[in-house]
């Protein structure tokens, strides 16, 4: 037993490594590609983009500015995160951008890499493998300076910190990946679980306020006011723009009709709600484990602005989901097709014509994760008890 430990430790700690290793190759590839263009004869920006449009937003946000308007001169596409983000992001946008880039890559990376490690329930073995799974979705990300890595890591923190009883941490996690994406939102369900619900409820609120009035270390009321009213404007816009590759986006290149969004993310809600009738089931731990699968996969496929470097989210609750359980052939069946359909469909491994003309225009990438969160759904309200179940720090 103790030598099969050692191994399992030793293929973390070879995990680990490589988590490392990407990190360093994505800022790599971000800091000395040549400019982007992205639209024809337009201006050229940096292949990590993202990373200073978070950068600029702090400067902003110090000069008094309007976060949510475009800034063709210093980065391509808005600003869409909270005021509570920009502040934060200041810990790095003093940086040289080379630092600065490996920093970001490295707290996406880590903070995913930390959460899954923190899941109790699950041996060493399992979670190398999850973290294996989730590798080539995570290089997508941060080859992109994306913050996906992080807002997985940091509702999967979320659980693992409440199965500890750690709830004021276990809150903070959420409410950060709330001002950060508002999807993470849903990961307050995990809070239905455990006792103490008055304390949960007041950690949030805290965590609400003190994220919220942030931006007040450098801006006043006023402008604070504006920005989140600003912010409100932009996420409305945005929504009524775009489909992404989600539920709405393959209903929408499938049948070619106009998908209404409110119903469709309506719909997801009430299937997602549908398991938690099943109350007597919130004592087992797989049934949280899988509740928190369920919420990393939702926040992507009923997004309307669910890109590629998203679908980390996803994989990691997909892996979850897999290694939750029982071996299953029709699992592991759903897994490797994941894997294929969704990491290696948009890889140079496939033509560019099958990328472009199908992968893409179908929207393929999310049809694993569609299936594999119905499939999770049944498995929720059809659970039987394993020996996941008895976590020790299972507290509710």
């Amino acid at each position: 037993m103790n030598v099969a430990r050692t191994w399992n430790s030793k293929n973390l700690s070879i995990v680990f490594f490589l988590y490392l290793l990407i990190c360093l190759i994505a800022a790599a590839q971000g800091l000395f590609a040549p400019e982007k263009f992205y639209v024809p004869g337009g201006a050229a920006y940096t292949n990590y983009n993202n990373y200073v449009i978070f950068k600029y937003s702090f400067f902003h946000l110090l000069h008094g500015k309007d976060l949510y308007q475009l800034y063709p001169a210093e980065h391509w596409d808005l600003y869409k995160y909270s005021p509570s983000f920009s502040i934060c992001f200041g810990l790095l946008a003093w940086l040289p951008d080379a630092a600065g880039v490996i920093l970001w890559n490295l707290i996406n990376a880590l903070t995913l890499y930390a959460g899954l490690r923190m899941l109790p329930g699950l041996d060493d073995k399992k979670k190398s493998w999850i973290l294996l799974f989730c590798l080539p979705e995570l290089l997508t990300s941060i080859q992109n300076t994306q913050s996906n890595g992080l807002i997985a890591g940091l509702i999967i923190m979320a659980l693992a910190l409440a199965e500890r009883s750690k709830y004021f941490l276990s809150a903070l996690c959420i409410v950060f990946s709330v001002y950060i994406k508002i999807f993470g939102v849903v990961a307050f369900v995990f809070y239905l679980f455990y006792r103490g619900k008055p304390r949960l409820i007041a950690y949030s609120l805290f965590w609400m306020a003190v994220l919220a009035l942030l931006p007040l270390l450098v801006v006043d009321i006023h402008q604070l006011s504006f920005l989140y009213r600003s912010w409100g404007h932009l996420l409305q816009d945005d929504r009524s723009a775009s489909m992404g590759i989600s539920v709405m986006g393959l209903l929408q290149s499938w049948t070619h009709l106009d998908v209404p969004k409110n119903g469709v993310t309506l719909a997801g809600i009430l299937l997602f709600c549908i398991p938690l009738i099943n109350i007597r089931r919130y004592r087992d731990y797989t049934f949280r484990l899988l509740m928190l699968a369920s919420v990393l996969i939702w926040i992507v496929i009923f997004n309307h602005k669910a890109e590629s470097p998203t679908f980390i989210i996803a994989m990691a609750g997909i892996g979850i989901w897999y290694f939750a359980q029982p071996y299953s052939k029709v699992n592991l069946a759903l897994l490797l097709l994941a894997f294929l359909l969704v990491s290696l469909s948009i890889s140079d491994l496939v033509p560019s014509s099958v990328r472009n003309g199908f992968v893409a225009r179908y929207n393929i990438k999310a049809l694993m994760p569609v299936l594999i969160w119905c499939k999770l759904q049944a498995d929720l309200w059809l659970l039987k008890a394993t020996p996941v179940s008895a976590s020790p720090l299972s507290l509710s």
